[in-house]
């Protein structure tokens, strides 16, 4: 019973710390698209950068100023693409958009790969937390992953009462309701959106600096967990904030589960099918003989496809009109 207990304690710590940090990294798209209506395609490309450029700026400066350094970087990177691509692209249509930040992904695959190689890069966790443990409820936790966790719940937070409780936050709700009276009363709409597209990028940026260390830091990240993050913002409904926090955490957990299930789904084929399709069930059941465990990356995918039956604007999408 202790080991059950500790067991499904590793998992629910290991699942709330990646649906955290699949939260870090949905929550600037989904303020780029809930602000600019941009699927930013390049978003977890943005991912990328932040953990390259960490494990680069660590090296010279020490870890905390990376943290800090690489997210502005990648910022600032996001804001000269907005205003020198996406703004131009606006007047021709979401799908312009959409291409360019599709083309930009694949550019900021060849150059990392061309400065940093193919393979994974050694990005190690900060001194102070290698190999320290806290005992949480009886439970070994590494002490890296419980800062990740708080990290993500303070970047929650932060966004949250920005967007809700600040002037800034008003007059961005206020650009996204109604630009052209947003417009009219002196601020200035494109240069909010450049900003929206920077905070969106500079989280990103930080999602990567923080966890790639946890996580592999290789040129295959970015593709690896994109799709995942698309399926947090459908999942939780475009747009939402909230929808993305609840998402992340749902996706985190099942997915954990799932890796360290060992049940089996192999198919039951019922006495009254022995006959007719005895033959058909013993062709098809080598085939169909997995596991939870083999079916883990699927997680994310089953998981979208039984929200929008159920919700087609995912669980926390609002209903046009």
């Amino acid at each position: 019973m202790h080991l059950l207990s500790a067991t499904a304690g590793l998992v629910l710590v290991n699942g709330v710390s990646y649906g955290l940090l699949l939260f870090m990294l949905s929550s600037g798209l989904t303020l780029i698209f809930s602000m600019l209506g941009v699927l930013n395609f390049a978003h977890a490309s943005f991912y990328m950068l932040g953990a390259y450029f960490a494990y680069a700026l660590s090296a010279a400066i020490g870890f905390w100023p990376a943290l800090v350094v690489a997210p502005l970087i990648v910022g600032g990177l996001g804001a000269v693409f907005e205003r020198g691509v996406l703004r131009r692209l606006r007047a021709r249509g979401a799908l312009a958009e959409l291409l360019a930040t599709f083309g930009l992904a694949y550019i900021v695959v060849e150059l990392v790969q061309l400065a940093w190689g193919r393979g994974p890069v050694d990005y190690e966790v900060p001194a102070v937390f290698e190999g320290v443990l806290v005992h949480v409820a009886g439970i070994a936790v590494p002490a890296y992953r419980l800062f990740l966790m708080g990290l993500a719940c303070a970047i929650a937070l932060l966004v949250w009462a920005a967007f809700r409780l600040t002037r800034a936050g008003l007059v961005l709700q206020a650009a996204l309701s109604q630009p052209a009276m947003t417009q009219a009363l002196g601020y200035d709409v494109p240069s909010l959106y450049t900003g929206v597209f920077a905070c969106g990028a500079a989280l990103a940026a930080l999602a990567g600096a923080a966890g790639g260390n946890v996580l592999v830091t290789e040129p295959g990240m970015a593709a690896t967990v994109g799709s995942v993050v698309f399926v947090v913002v459908v999942v939780g409904g475009l747009g939402s904030l909230g929808g993305a926090f609840v998402a992340s955490l749902l996706i985190g957990l099942l997915q954990t589960w799932a890796v360290t299930s060992d049940a089996s789904l192999d198919p039951w084929w019922p006495d009254g099918m022995q006959g007719v399709a005895g033959g058909l069930g013993a062709v098809i059941s080598p085939v169909l003989h997995l596991s939870v465990a083999q079916l883990a990356p699927a997680v994310p995918y089953l998981l979208m496809v039984a929200v929008l039956l159920w919700r087609p604007r995912g669980l926390f999408g609002v209903r046009e009109g």
